[in-house]
């Protein structure tokens, strides 16, 4: 039986459904053209990318270097998933064979850790040696499919390695995204990290990697003839920023300005007749912290004490001193009676797509974060992989749209390549 899929609900299909079409009609093509463009920049291990379709545009809103999830994928994609896993570590890490698998500290979301089970299973099953460990205690074990309790160690130090007492891993696999900073442990270990500890929110920053994306995205679209625009947030940053203390809100509040009047003009451009937005949040960090929607300029100046409080703070507690403010694509993709706002989400391991989820919020608006605390989460696995068209079906049946999913996340993927190229 398959999953139900959101249901698209927007007039305004026509520059989108064009591209869907441009995507099809070239698959074979664009197909090449991915491939040579992580032939010359591998990518990252692993990565999901969040997409936004609005109807007529359809774009990243993030892309996550450490990504978990893996509990909501679709099972009956595990032998693709586990496939894609073996290929990536063979073809990009030949002379690995050990792994140790390094988890967030500060989380009891017990579905974090149903996803680094899934992903513990996985690299099992493509037949790795793995561990699991951290630099602190954490009192976890994780509890296989197959019966197997697998507890959550206590990483050492040898000299310039990490061990355990009876295994020294080839390569250490980050599922923590080092946003309080690099351990002392890890610094100047000679094994090789994925992905790289420069690329952990201590140091790495959206607005970078959505500037090699914006190069990325140009490249491909003057590949495919297309405007850029249809598949690429405008985006800009603004550095010293202090909420509490209302510091640097006059240039926040210009900057938001012209991105309001950019995206203005594409609408008038495109006949849409739709309110410009963006959203505004930290430059670095995860777990949709630190995240504001605007509609003008003059809402950055008028925030009130609550409003300042959370956009001050993002993970574990790190000041926003930077944010990025990224123009607002809407989603006018639904789900249920209700119609809950739905979002998909692509998963990606090496150059390879192995499907996605929706991330559903009932009380959000199709121009609001949908990665928001405390949101209603309902899971909703693809009924296809993101990673073959069906010329035979109409654009919007599902693996077609699915199909425009998986270009777009790698376009995303492609990005990350070459910021994982500069972080080397």
């Amino acid at each position: 039986m398959h999953t139900p899929v959101p249901s698209l609900r927007t007039t305004l299909t026509g520059p989108l459904l064009a591209l869907e079409k441009l995507f099809l009609d070239n698959h074979a093509t664009i197909e090449h053209w991915i491939r040579h463009q992580l032939k010359k920049t591998p990518p990252p291990f692993y990565a999901s990318v969040d997409i936004r379709n609005a109807g007529f545009k359809i774009a990243p809103v993030d892309t996550n270097l450490f990504p978990a999830g893996f509990n909501n994928l679709n099972l009956e994609f595990m032998p693709l998933l586990i496939q894609a896993t073996a290929t990536a570590l063979s073809h990009y890490y030949p002379w690995c064979q050990r792994l140790l698998l390094v988890p967030e500290n500060h989380t009891r979301n017990p579905f974090y850790w149903q996803s680094l089970t899934r992903l513990y299973e996985v690299l099992y099953q493509a037949g790795y040696e793995v561990r699991v460990a951290s630099w602190k205690p954490l009192q976890q074990t994780l509890h296989t499919s197959l019966g197997k309790e697998v507890p959550v160690e206590l990483l050492e130090r040898r000299e310039n390695k990490l061990v355990l007492p009876d295994f020294i891993p080839c390569a250490i696999l980050l599922n923590n995204d080092l946003s309080e900073g690099v351990p002392d442990i890890f610094k100047g270990i000679t094994q090789v990290f994925l992905p790289p500890l420069k690329l952990g929110w201590a140091s790495r920053l959206k607005s970078h990697h959505f500037s090699f994306y914006r190069q990325v995205s140009q490249e491909f679209a003057e590949f495919l003839n297309v405007d850029p625009w249809l598949i690429n947030p405008y985006f800009t940053e603004c550095h010293d920023i202090d909420f509490m203390k209302k510091e640097g809100e006059p240039r926040l509040a210009t900057q938001v300005d012209h991105i309001l009047s950019l995206i203005k003009k594409k609408y008038q451009e495109y006949h849409i007749d739709q309110k410009p937005f963006v959203i505004i949040k930290a430059d670095s960090g995860t777990y949709g912290m630190g995240i504001m929607t605007a509609l003008s300029a003059e809402e950055v100046t008028h925030l009130n004490r609550k409003q300042r409080s959370k956009m001050s703070a993002s993970k574990s507690g790190k000041t926003v001193e930077h944010v990025l403010i990224q123009e607002g694509v809407y989603t006018q993709e639904t789900w249920g009676e209700v119609s809950a706002v739905a979002e998909p989400v692509v998963y990606m391991m090496g150059s390879h797509v192995v499907g996605g989820f929706y991330r559903i919020h009932q009380d959000r608006g199709p121009n609001e974060n949908l990665n928001a605390p405390g949101m209603r989460f309902e899971p909703l696995a693809f009924t296809t992989a993101c990673n073959h068209p069906h010329p035979q079906l109409t654009l919007t049946e599902c693996p077609n749209r699915f199909y425009a999913y998986g270009v777009i996340a790698r376009l995303a993927l492609i990005a990350a390549s070459r910021e994982l190229a500069e972080a080397q």
